[in-house]
Order: structure tokens, then C-alpha cells, then sequence
């Protein structure tokens, strides 16, 4: 079974005191391969214009940043990759060059490689933007070429398009004909450790691939989606919308903060009120820890480990979800190490 499955399978909701209220500032929850879109999540103006304009496809006025803390090595797609990477992917690639039209690929080496920075990111959007309005007919004709073409020399492994070759394929296995397979020359391609992160700000576009992740949002259900998907796609919304900074993706990658007064817990602070994320690991059984109180109330994932709770009836262990009220403190003592917890809370 996998991590996500494992963890999900025994999952044991538990209200404590005064948590008969549903917690909405923030949704935390487990998510894996099966999670695979390339979307974008809009800034607070851009949510409040697409709702008043699509209230159907846009149900709130909300933003949503997002932040995913790898349980596994989680892979993703996120941002743009440096001008050049993408530049080379358009002059080797023949099937790409085909989706996107001589002419297009001209003027976009053209932009790329002058002085001007504008005209670099004006480049990279008339490429992004033809490769997200190209006709079905034309996707699926070179895609499948593609395919065969990395299909055939996906046991070469000196080959310098390996890497992306390999996602490529996992991506149109699944989604044959999805103008989303070809995102992989545009959006870096990322590794994530277990405990390392990356922040979702307004507009960056992203798509999950493959491994296990705690994922913690704001309280919206605002998605603009482009590929990889069969739900409602808004390609000039997305075009329109999506931030072109480009750069590597090591950059994406969000840092924890250590407590000098705490050992056992570092946390996830992005640059957003909406949420916070505290990971607490205790080595040993029989240890005893205080879960500090908050301005706000908490919502605690047990991941590995067992622990009695001085205001929960019943024992924490993995699997336990359970909702900790604002300015309330806890008492766990360890009975199974090493207990981990994540716990997401409003930054009040």
C-alpha cells in the first residue's frame, strides 16, 4: 500500500473541546500521483474579477495560496524554467517546433535572445500562449511522434533528454493528446525530499506529478485550469493571468524556520496570513510535550507514532486528524517513537 493509502486508510477524526465549528481558514490533506494539472491559483484582485464575471466556474472571491510539504520524493512541475532551457527545447524538438509554427518559433528566438527583458517575457508569452491554444488535431499528431520517438530511446541513458523524456511519456500515457504533456519543456521539473516544501503564491503555475504531500490552502475553490484535466479549462484566463518569471527551480523551494526553544518542531511560515504549518518530531517513547497554544484554532495530523492527549478521550495515533481550539494548550506523551505531527493554524 502506499504512503498516501496507508495514512488515509486509517484516519480517525476526533473533536476536542468546543470544536463543533468547521475549521475554514484552512484545508490541510494527503494528496498523491493521481493529483496532476497544470493550473494556476489567482491573486485576491484576479479572484474577486473572475468570480463577478464566472461566478459557475469561479464559486468565491477568494484567494488561494497553497503550500505542499513533501511526505515522500514528490515530484512537480512549477514556474518557468530559465529562457535558455526553454529556447534549446524549441530548437531540438521537432515535434514541438511543428505544435508551435516556424514563425512562432522564430519570433520567440528573437525576443528570447535580445537585450531587452521585456521583450524576453513577452517571448516566452506568445510561446506559452500558442502552445496553449494549438489545435487538438495538431497536439495529438506530433505528441504521438514524440511519444514514439522517447518510447524508443528510453533505455539510452546518456541521452541528454532523458529526464524529460521519461516525464513526458508518464504524462501522455495518461493524458494522450492533453496540451499539458508538452508543459514539461516550459515548467521546471522538481524533486522533493521528505520535509522540503514549496509556496504557491498568486498566479505560478504548477502541476503535481507523482509522490505523497501535506497540502495546506486557503479557504477558496478558485482554480484556473489549462491541461491535464477533465474538469473546466480557461486556456486565455490562464494566458492572461499566469506569471512568466522564469528562473530554476531550486528557487521554488520554501525553508523551514527552526525554534531555538523548541528541538522537536520547525516550521513553515509563508507570506500569507491564511495559514502556518508547525512539524513536530519526537524521537522517544515515554517523552512528554506541549503542544503550545495558538491564536487560532489548529487542525494536527499524526503521521507516524502513538501518543496519550491530556484533553483527547481516546489515544493520538497515525491516522489521527484532530481539531485543537484557539488559546488551548495540549499535553501528549509519547507511547510509540517517533511520533511526527503536522499542524496547520491561521498566522493570527
Amino acid at each position: 500500500m502506499s504512503l498516501q493509502g496507508d495514512i488515509l486508510s486509517s484516519i480517525q477524526p476526533q473533536m476536542l473541546p468546543t470544536a463543533e465549528i468547521v475549521l475554514r481558514h484552512c484545508l490541510s490533506g494527503i494528496y498523491s500521483a493521481v493529483f496532476v494539472t497544470t493550473i494556476v491559483f489567482p491573486s485576491q484582485e484576479h479572484a474577486e474579477q473572475l468570480h463577478k464575471r464566472d461566478p459557475k466556474n469561479y464559486p468565491d472571491s477568494n484567494h488561494k495560496p497553497e503550500l505542499a510539504i513533501a511526505l515522500t520524493p514528490f515530484q512537480a512541475l512549477i514556474g518557468f524554467r530559465p529562457l535558455i532551457e526553454i529556447l534549446n527545447f524549441i530548437r531540438m524538438i521537432p515535434e514541438l517546433r511543428a505544435v508551435l509554427g516556424e514563425e512562432t518559433c522564430v519570433r520567440v528566438e528573437k525576443g528570447m535572445t535580445g537585450p531587452i527583458q521585456d521583450d524576453q517575457l513577452k517571448a516566452l508569452k506568445m510561446a506559452f500562449t500558442t502552445l496553449m491554444q494549438a489545435d487538438h488535431a495538431t497536439l495529438l499528431t506530433q505528441g504521438t511522434n514524440l511519444f514514439k520517438y522517447f518510447k524508443a530511446m528510453s533505455t539510452d541513458h546518456k541521452n541528454l533528454f532523458q529526464e524529460h523524456g521519461h516525464i513526458f511519456l508518464q504524462l501522455w500515457e495518461e493524458f494522450p493528446g492533453d496540451v499539458g504533456c508538452f508543459c514539461v519543456f516550459f515548467m521546471n521539473h522538481i524533486i522533493l525530499q521528505p520535509g522540503e516544501a514549496i509556496f504557491l503564491g498568486p498566479n505560478n503555475p504548477h502541476a503535481y506529478l507523482k509522490g505523497d504531500c501535506v497540502e495546506v490552502m486557503a479557504n477558496s475553490d478558485n482554480v484556473v485550469r489549462a491541461g491535464l484535466t477533465p474538469k473546466f479549462r480557461d486556456v486565455d484566463v490562464l494566458t492572461e493571468y499566469v506569471d512568466y518569471s522564469q528562473g530554476p527551480g531550486e528557487d521554488y523551494k520554501f525553508p523551514l524556520t527552526h525554534d531555538n526553544d523548541d528541538v522537536w518542531t520547525s516550521y513553515y511560515l509563508p507570506p500569507v496570513s491564511e495559514f502556518g504549518v508547525a512539524r513536530t518530531e519526537i524521537p522517544d517513547a515515554n517523552a512528554i510535550y506541549t503542544l503550545p497554544e495558538l491564536g487560532s484554532a489548529s487542525i494536527l495530523l499524526c503521521l507516524t507514532g502513538s501518543a496519550k492527549c491530556s484533553i483527547a478521550e481516546e489515544n493520538i495515533e497515525k491516522g489521527t486528524v484532530w481539531l485543537l481550539p484557539a488559546n488551548t494548550e495540549a499535553e501528549i506523551r509519547i507511547l510509540e517513537g517517533p511520533i511526527v505531527l503536522y499542524r496547520a493554524f491561521a498566522q493570527v
